[in-house]
C-alpha cells in the first residue's frame, strides 16, 4: 500500500507546501539494502569518565571498518554513559548532544549506553542511569530527519556481547525502531557471528507466513541464510506455497488451534529437518468490536490464536531447542497502550509480553533467549482496510510521520535471532517509529 501523502511531501512542490503549512514531513528512511556499509560516514564516540564500554565499542567499530574521526558531519553519535554515578554526572550528556546535535546527518543514529539501574552500586547511580531513558526518548522526538535514538543498558560483565545490538542499531536495518530501551545481560559465551551469513545452518519456523509481516520475516531470515519453514492455515496454502518457493523454504499447512497441532508440528520439524533453532510466533488474528458488542466467540478466537497457541507450541518445541535457540513473539503496541475496539487483541498481545518476560529467566539456563517485537502502524493489507482518517492518524502520530513496512519488523526479528544476540533476552522492542502517545 502506497503512502501518497509521504510521496507528495518528498516531492519538490510538496516539500515547500508542507513546510509553509507546518504539516508533518515524513523523511525518507535509511533502510538496509544488500551490500550497504554499516554506516554512511564517521561515528563520534564519547563518554563520561570511568565508563566500561568505550574499549569494546571502539574495537567493534574498528573491525567493522567504521571511521571514528573525520567530521564535521557524523552518521552516528554514541555516548558511553556507564561512568555516570549520580545526577550531577548527567551534565556531560548535555554538553555532548548540545554541541553535536546539528552535526548528525539525515538518517543518523544516536545510541546511549548505560548500566541497568537494578545492577547499579547505589541509589544515586541507579537514579542517574534511569534518567537516560528520558534523554534518549526526547532526542528521538527532537532531532527529526529520519534519525533514531536508543538506550542500551549493558549489564556488568556483558561488555563483550554488544556487537550484534550495536550493528543492528547503527545500520539501516533499524530504520523504524526509535526511542527504545534494550537490555543486554551477561552470558557465558556468544558465538562468533558471520555478519554476512548470520543464520547459516539454522532452521527457522515462522508462523502466519503466507503474507504481510510473516512473509517478510521469512524472506529476511532466508536472506540471512536460515532454512525457513513457513506455516499458515490450509486456507492460505496457495499463498504460503508461493512464499516457500520464493525463498527455497518448506511450507507447512496447519491450524495452530487444533489440539494435535503442537505434536504434529514437532514431529514434522524433526522428521524433515532434524531440529529447530528459531521459532517466530507471528500468527495472529483480529476480531474487532468494543467489549460491550463483542461475542464470546470473538474473544475466545483471538486469545486462542494470538496467545494460547504460542504457549502450547512452546511446550512442544522448547525441548527441541538447542543451546543458542531463539524464540521471538510478535506482540503489538496495542498490547502496551491498549486500543479502542480491540480489547481481545490488546489483551492477547499484552499476554505475549507477559509470556516473554516470565519465560526469559526460565529459559536462560539452557542458553535459549525469548524476546518480543511490538509493531505499531505497519503498511499491510490489514491497515489498508482501515478508515482513511484512522489510517492517516496511525501513520502520522510517530516521530517518523509515516507507517512502517513489514521488512522493518522482519529486520528486528533477524537481529534477535542472530547468534551474537545471546545476551538479549526478555526484551520487548517496539517497531513503531516511536509513537507519540501511549507507548
Amino acid at each position: 500500500m502506497s503512502d501518497r501523502y509521504a510521496s507528495f511531501a518528498n516531492s519538490g512542490p510538496g516539500r515547500a507546501l508542507v513546510k509553509r503549512l507546518g504539516l508533518p514531513a515524513p523523511p525518507v528512511l535509511r533502510r538496509y539494502h544488500s551490500g550497504d556499509p554499516l554506516v554512511t560516514g564517521p561515528v563520534m564516540l564519547a563518554g563520561a569518565p570511568g565508563g566500561r564500554l568505550d574499549g569494546p565499542v571502539r574495537k567493534m567499530l574498528t573491525i567493522a571498518g567504521v571511521a571514528l574521526d573525520g567530521g564535521p558531519r557524523w552518521s552516528a553519535l554514541v555516548f558511553d554513559g556507564t561512568g555516570i554515578v549520580d545526577s550531577a554526572g548527567l551534565h556531560p550528556l548535555y554538553e555532548f548532544f548540545h554541541a553535536n546535535a546539528r552535526s548528525l546527518t539525515s538518517g543518523g543514529r544516536v545510541i546511549v549506553l548505560g548500566t541497568p539501574p537494578a545492577a547499579c552500586a547505589s541509589p544515586r547511580e541507579a537514579t542517574a542511569q534511569r534518567a537516560l531513558e528520558g534523554l534518549t526518548r526526547s532526542i528521538g522526538k527532537e532531532f527529526g530527519r529520519g534519525m533514531t535514538a536508543q538506550l542500551v543498558y549493558v549489564a556488568p560483565g556483558a561488555e563483550e556481547f554488544t556487537d550484534s545490538t550495536m550493528r543492528f542499531l547503527l545500520s539501516g536495518r533499524s530504520a523504524y525502531v526509535s526511542g527504545q530501551v534494550i537490555r543486554i545481560g551477561q552470558v557465558s559465551s556468544s558465538p562468533l557471528t558471520d555478519w554476512d551469513h548470520p543464520l547459516e545452518g539454522k532452521v527457522a519456523l515462522v508462523t502466519g507466513a503466507a503474507q504481510g509481516i510473516g512473509a517478510a520475516i521469512a524472506r529476511v531470515l532466508a536472506r540471512d541464510c536460515a532454512r525457513v519453514v513457513v506455516l499458515d492455515v490450509p486456507a492460505a496454502g496457495e499463498a504460503l506455497a508461493r512464499v516457500a518457493n520464493e525463498i527455497g523454504g518448506t511450507a507447512l499447512q496447519l491450524d495452530l488451534t487444533r489440539p494435535d497441532a503442537p505434536s504434529t508440528l514437532a514431529a514434522q520439524l524433526l522428521s524433515r529437518h532434524g531440529k529447530v533453532d528459531i521459532v517466530v510466533h507471528n500468527a495472529g488474528i483480529t476480531r474487532d468490536k468494543t467489549i460491550a458488542k463483542m461475542s464470546a466467540e470473538q474473544w475466545d478466537a483471538v486469545i486462542d490464536v494470538n496467545l494460547s497457541s504460542q504457549e502450547r507450541i512452546n511446550d512442544a518445541l522448547i525441548p527441541l531447542l538447542p543451546e543458542g535457540g531463539r524464540i521471538i513473539s510478535v506482540s503489538s503496541t496495542s498490547g502496551i497502550a491498549g486500543n479502542r475496539g480491540q480489547t481481545n487483541y490488546a489483551t492477547s498481545k499484552a499476554g505475549v509480553i507477559g509470556l516473554v518476560q516470565s519465560m526469559a529467566p526460565i529459559l536462560a539456563p539452557q542458553g535459549v533467549t525469548i524476546n518480543a517485537v511490538a509493531p505499531g502502524f505497519i503498511e499491510t493489507r490489514m491497515t489498508a482496510r482501515m478508515p482513511l482518517a484512522a489510517r492517516e492518524v496511525g501513520r502520522r502520530m510517530n516521530s517518523m510521520s509515516q507507517g512502517g513496512l513489514p521488512v522493518d519488523v522482519a529486520e528486528t526479528i533477524a537481529w534477535l535471532a542472530a547468534p551474537g544476540s545471546a545476551g538479549v533476552t526478555g526484551n520487548v522492542v517496539r517497531v513503531c517509529g516511536q509513537m507519540w502517545l501511549g507507548a
